[in-house]
């Protein structure tokens, strides 16, 4: 019997152009029926409604894998997913980049455990959860990417010292937060601000990528 998310989640796939296995459906339908199951117990996500979770949540989170793998091409990277809450985009970059390993952190214990749940019913082997604090995480990982978690500054702040040599953060945002581009020190380099279409989303979404300005040749 086919999910009844199935189609939303197909469409939205076309209209961002990525083209995934139905195993990798498979397992983004799962990943959201996991979310909706834990949410009821952890308080995972404010959005209750499965349909909303869809297109809030995981078309949203898709949004950023074409621009991702634009960046990196298909080399194998180590990626960390800064106050990951449920693991977004995390989850769903470790399903869709089976390449790329993820590990998503949070400093609420509940939340990383869900991850570790997420990764063993998936069966995602490139998926962990970490409990932790990211200032005390050490990496080094080649991108470091954050969903509406904190301001520009403070996220490179907290995250510098896991981000590796010739690293770069990936930071999602709704509207372009030019106050918070203006603060960050100057040895952050702001190198590309792409906005992001998400399919039946009526909203500004944007991501930006930033790396230390020493790395600039």
């Amino acid at each position: 019997m086919s999910h009844p998310l199935e189609p939303g989640l197909r469409q939205g796939l076309s209209a961002l152009g990525l083209a995934l296995d139905d195993r990798q459906v498979g397992q983004l339908l799962a990943y959201l029926d996991l979310l909706q199951k834990w949410n009821r117990v952890y308080n995972l996500t404010s959005v209750r409604s499965p349909a909303e979770m869809l297109t809030v949540h995981l078309l949203d989170s898709l949004s950023v894998v074409a621009p991702l793998r634009r960046q990196l091409g298909e080399r194998p990277v180590s990626l960390l997913d800064v106050g990951s809450g449920g693991g977004l985009p995390g989850v769903v970059i470790a399903v869709c980049c089976p390449q790329v390993q993820v590990d998503c952190v949070d400093t609420v214990a509940k939340k990383a455990a869900f991850i570790q749940q997420v990764a063993a019913t998936l069966q995602l082997p490139n998926l962990r959860g970490l409990h932790a604090r990211v200032e005390t995480l050490h990496g080094p990982y080649d991108v470091i990417a954050s969903r509406a978690f904190a301001s520009l500054p403070d996220f490179v702040s907290w995250s510098d010292g896991a981000l590796a040599q010739q690293g770069v953060w990936m930071a999602m945002k709704g509207k372009r937060p030019e106050q918070e581009l203006e603060r960050l020190p100057k040895a952050i380099d702001v190198f590309h601000v792409e906005q992001l279409q998400v399919p039946g989303l009526d909203a500004e979404r944007c991501l930006i990528w930033l790396r230390r300005a020493a790395d600039v040749t």
